[in-house]
Parts: C-alpha cells; structure tokens; sequence
C-alpha cells in the first residue's frame, strides 16, 4: 500500500539519506510549515519530495527523489500529482520546479506537462555547475 504524508521530525534521519542539500535547521522549517511529504510503500519510507514559495507566491518544488531501489515505480510522479492536487486545493493556479540540464529529469517532468521557462547560469567560484533550467505548469 502506497501512502503520501506530510514530513515529520520522525522522518529526519530518512530524509537525510535522499537529501543532502537542506540544512537541518531548514528540514524543521519543512515539518513545521508543511512544506515536504513523505511517500510509504507497505509502511516503508521510499521517497520525499520538499518546496517552498518562488517570489513567495508560487510554489516552486525544490526536491523530489525515490530511493534508487524503488525508482521507476510510478512514486514520483504520485508525489508531483500529491504536491499539484495540495496546491491546486490551496488556490495556486501555477508552480514550478527546475533541474540541471545535463540531468534526465527534465524529461521527466515534461511528461507531467511542465514547460521549459528559463535557466540560469552559475559561473561564479565556487558555485560553478551546469545550467539550472527552471518549468513551469499552469494548474487547470
């Protein structure tokens, strides 16, 4: 049985074996604000995904992942349509989220029709690293 949850500070330790870019003190702004779910598969943790606020108006997802065991099982794009249906209820009528362009996500996301609408480049030291392109998708 496949279950979507918001994040809890039960689920740290979890969290951090997929996320290594949120520092701790953000992790418990996410369980607080709401901010990040968790995807159960039989009870077991299997996969998060986390947002915040875009130009603090449109949702923007800043992390999906599915443990690589589990990947290609249809639980990310359950997360993305968990995230979409939550936004949509809360009355947001766009989101977005990005990717690098040498990563394959971005073909994952435009099956679930988001649109190329942007990219920016990092060349600044120490920041260095291939463009990140940003997607859109309007909520009907």
């Amino acid at each position: 049985m496949t279950e979507i949850r918001y994040v809890t500070e039960d689920d740290q330790a979890f969290w951090f074996t997929l996320d290594r870019h949120l520092p701790e003190n953000e992790f418990h702004n996410k369980v607080r604000n709401r901010q990040g779910y968790v995807l159960l598969e039989d009870g077991v943790p299997a996969g998060i995904l986390r947002y915040n606020l875009f130009w603090d108006n449109t949702p923007f997802c800043t992390m999906l992942y599915v443990r690589q065991n589990v990947q290609r099982k249809g639980y990310g794009r359950l997360l993305m349509e968990h995230w979409e249906s939550e936004m949509k209820t809360l009355g947001y009528g766009m989101i977005m989220t990005s990717t690098q362009v040498d990563e394959t996500a971005q073909h994952f996301y435009r099956k679930l029709e988001y649109k190329d609408c942007g990219g920016l480049l990092l060349d600044i030291s120490g920041y260095e690293q291939p463009m990140e392109m940003f997607l859109c998708k309007a909520l009907q």
